[in-house]
């Protein structure tokens, strides 16, 4: 498989101590994975399978160009010790190189951390975190089963700000049964008061087979109007563009240069590969996805034997679906000579209506609106009729 372009990686550390209500991503804990087992016991071998994979990865896609970005994401990476991650970004950087501006990033639960290993972390080379924060408010984070104490949030990213690292950014949901736009307000607010320099917001959605699911049909937990989570989008982009931080995609939102680089190269359909269970990759048009349990996995790894579950090529209809979808979620926009006059004439109701920007229009793009970001999915159906 030819590797013209850059080669981003993606590191999934599937293993959290307890699953949030709201979870549906591929985690796991110590309990699922082994009755009564430690984390050390469950995660033992693991980064020596991702060092494989590694190889494999060097095998299958040779490059040239150094690595320009790495994501640890999970799960919650900062449970294993900095020394193994390391040992990754080790791997990583033998077999590929790293660009001399390479952004790594690194999830992280924010009482998961300490003085110590924030250091330690920033030691290996990480230079970029991101702390799952959700909300500033305990009843809030109870609904959606958190674990974190919201204190430590503040805590966390003043460490992480005198350990060095150069981005620290915070993730917040909005649109929780029982959290009032005053409850959504004090959580921007503490936000915007800590050393960050990004901030990402997102519409909690009730994934299928979560508790949370599950609560919410037998009537226990309601959800709120449609209207009020998009006031508080709208709340939430106000308070930030005021406070310094630009929108750069539709559910982030970062002071200047401090944009995640590794998903800029996911929304402009850049070149990477994902190590670990469940992990998704993706090639000069070709994806795949790995298998998604960790015992699967291990077996896979430990046979030598690619761990991909499935794989598929894009057409280029679906290049094409894609790159809407995509670049409609960003402030350049859609430059409307990549459209036809009759989508152009299905749209024009939007510019009348707000929806998109009536001067970038005007000056041939595609741009949503504050109130367009909140319709950004029925827009992108006229384009793709």
């Amino acid at each position: 498989m030819s590797g013209a372009a850059p080669l981003s990686f993606y590191i999934h550390i599937p293993y959290c101590v307890k699953r949030c209500g709201y979870c549906d991503f591929n985690t796991y804990t110590p309990g699922e994975l082994k009755d009564g087992g430690t984390l050390a016991e469950v995660s033992g071998d693991y980064i020596d399978l991702l060092l494989r994979e590694v190889d494999q990865a060097a095998r299958e896609v040779p490059t040239a160009h150094p690595v320009p970005t790495i994501f640890f994401g999970g799960g919650t990476p900062t449970l294993m010790e900095p020394s193994d991650l390391g040992r990754v970004l080790t791997a990583i950087q033998t077999r590929f190189g790293f660009a001399p501006d390479i952004e790594i990033t690194i999830e992280a639960n924010p009482d998961t951390v300490t003085k110590e290993k924030l250091a330690a972390l920033r030691a290996i080379g990480i230079n970029r975190i991101s702390f799952g924060m959700q909300s500033a408010v305990p009843h809030v984070l109870k609904v959606l089963d958190r674990t974190h104490n919201p204190e430590n949030v503040a805590k966390a990213t003043a460490w992480a700000r005198e350990a060095g690292f150069e981005h620290i950014s915070v993730d917040l949901i909005y649109g929780i049964p029982g959290e009032s736009i005053k409850d959504w307000k004090e959580s921007i607010d503490t936000a915007l008061s800590l050393p960050i320099d990004h901030i990402s917001a997102y519409a909690l959605i009730v994934e299928s087979g979560t508790k949370l699911a599950n609560q919410v049909k037998r009537g226990e937990i309601v959800m709120p109007a449609d209207d009020e989570t998009a006031d508080k989008y709208l709340l939430a982009d106000q308070a930030f563009q005021a406070a310094g931080f630009e929108w750069y995609e539709l559910s982030n939102w970062a002071r200047p240069n401090g944009e995640c680089r590794h998903n800029v190269a996911y929304w402009l359909g850049a070149n990477w590969w994902g190590l670990g269970p469940g992990a998704h990759s993706h090639v000069n048009g070709k994806r795949w996805w790995n298998v998604k349990h960790p015992s699967t996995y291990r077996d896979r790894i430990t046979a030598d034997e690619s761990p991909a579950q499935d794989s598929e090529v894009l057409s280029a209809e679906e290049k094409e679906s894609e790159r809407i979808m995509l670049a409609i979620r960003m402030p350049a926009g859609i430059d409307h000579s990549t459209l036809n006059l009759a989508v152009l004439n299905r749209l024009a109701p939007y510019v009348t209506s707000g929806a998109l920007d009536a001067n970038k229009w005007s000056a041939g793009s595609l741009v949503l609106t504050a109130n367009g970001r909140l319709i950004a999915d029925r827009i992108v159906r006229e384009i793709l009729l």
